[in-house]
């Protein structure tokens, strides 16, 4: 599959911009309200008493801020961030001296928990609960069991698939949040906010033309500002417009709905070579000359919640929103008809 512009997953060029755009404290932070509000109550609670905060898991598609979030949970305790990732732990030796290396009050942040090793996982079970890991000595007959006690710290989960979480993991979870994409208004405010630190002259209608086409994610927002930006400055006066903004996205093929070609391929096959469906997900994957799996993981969810298919028992069938938005024809006669 190749590299899309329009990817959340996390790229090396994120990576690096990403550490100067991050919001440090949670007024600064853009959106995720309900999450924002309850957090600060948490947060304020803990302080007071001298404690801990309690362990949190944050789950939701990839791009949103739980990384920021985890962060921001740091500043805010006034304490120091360990970060690591659940395939990056691969004994639980490894997961032992981590947490035997934490602070009064640390934060540990583990991306991608749900692929932890199963035999790390129950080290982090006593860890999380009596604050204490069992590491045995010897072999055999000689063999024993010591208990060493650990710091109070806040481990912070963060997953794009919740349902892979074991539930004696997830239950030991004391705050579970789960992060909702951004509206274009929310999106706006973030890369005006992006445009300013990294020295740009973008314009309000720019802004929210931007914001629409970036799939309500951040860091993608974040990725296309850079990318318009390189067309402001070459082709433009330097400060980006609604009109440069157009002009960009329109060559990177990134539609009004954020879109790009590889989408509008699947939608075309479903409606043009299919008769709007249903179509087994099989067939379709083998006239696309795509994998099966990666057509279900990466390229239909945003189809889906946007409605321009849908997932039926017979196949995959494209919606009327998907006719209007291509411009083909009407297909209400063809939908109603499997209906």
């Amino acid at each position: 599959m190749e590299r899309r512009i329009i990817t959340t997953e996390a790229t090396t060029e994120d990576v690096v911009i990403e550490t100067t755009l991050r919001p440090q404290c949670l007024n600064d932070y853009i959106g995720q309200e309900k999450i924002k509000s309850t957090l600060k109550i948490y947060i304020e609670a803990a302080k007071s008493r001298g404690e801990a905060l309690d362990h949190v898991l944050f789950y939701g598609p990839p791009g949103l801020g739980k990384t920021t979030l985890s962060g921001i949970i740091a500043n805010e305790m006034g304490t120091k961030m360990k970060v690591t990732s659940g395939p990056a732990i691969e004994k639980p030796g490894e997961m032992a001296a981590i947490l035997n290396n934490l602070q009064e009050g640390d934060v540990l942040f583990v991306d991608e928990i749900h692929r932890l090793n199963r035999q790390v996982e129950e080290v982090l079970y006593p860890a999380m609960e009596d604050f204490a890991i069992d590491i045995m000595l010897g072999k055999d007959s000689t063999a024993r069991s010591i208990r060493l006690e650990l710091p109070r710290f806040t481990l912070v989960g963060a997953t794009t698939r919740a349902g892979l979480l074991t539930a004696p993991l997830r239950d030991r979870f004391g705050v579970i949040q789960r992060l909702e994409f951004y509206t274009p208004q929310e999106l706006r405010t973030i890369i005006m906010h992006s445009a300013r630190v990294l020295g740009v002259e973008i314009d309000p209608e720019g802004a929210l033309e931007l914001a629409r086409r970036s799939r309500g994610t951040p860091r993608l927002a974040n990725r296309l500002l850079k990318r318009v930006r390189d067309f402001a400055q070459v082709k433009y006066e330097g400060a980006i417009t609604k009109e440069v903004t157009d002009f960009a996205l329109d060559i990177m093929d990134v539609d009004k709905l954020g879109l790009d070609q590889n989408d509008r391929n699947i939608l075309l096959m479903i409606i043009e070579k299919f008769s709007g469906g249903p179509v087994g997900l099989d067939t379709l994957a083998a006239a696309l000359g795509e994998d099966a799996g990666t057509l279900e993981d990466v390229y239909e969810p945003y189809l889906l919640m946007n409605g321009l298919i849908n997932r039926t028992p017979r196949g995959r069938m494209a919606t009327e929103n998907a006719y209007r938005h291509l411009g083909v024809g009407n297909g209400l006669k063809m939908w109603y008809s499997f209906v």
